[in-house]
């Protein structure tokens, strides 16, 4: 065995994807919670609405809490629209700012 083989530092690594009979997590498009999933059917606001990403669970400070798969918000126009928690979480977050703003731009608390 020649000296650069003798200080080689063998790790644990997981195997070759392409070596594998099954396919892996995302392969398998699973994700942490099955709300999170968002249907390849297309869906009434009415009907993402019913839809909960987790429910009844405790929360840091241990309050058991529900959180909705879909926030239905109030478009400009008057139309509803329903934002899905995690994939328009940006979108959800400029919702939350404009409703604490004022006429005047000013952040209401």
């Amino acid at each position: 065995m020649s000296n650069n083989q003798e200080n080689q530092i063998h790790q644990p690594v997981s195997e070759d994807r392409d070596s594998r009979d099954e396919p892996n997590v995302k392969e398998r498009n699973l994700t942490a919670n099955p709300g999170d999933r968002i249907s390849d059917e297309p869906q009434s606001v009415e009907e993402k609405a019913k839809q909960t990403a987790i429910d009844d669970v405790p929360d840091i400070t241990g309050d058991r809490i529900t959180v909705p798969t879909y926030f239905v918000v109030d478009e400009p126009n008057g139309e509803k629209k329903a934002l899905h928690h995690v994939k328009d979480a940006e979108e959800i977050s400029d919702v939350i700012r404009q409703a604490r703003v004022d006429e005047n731009g000013n952040r209401i608390w």
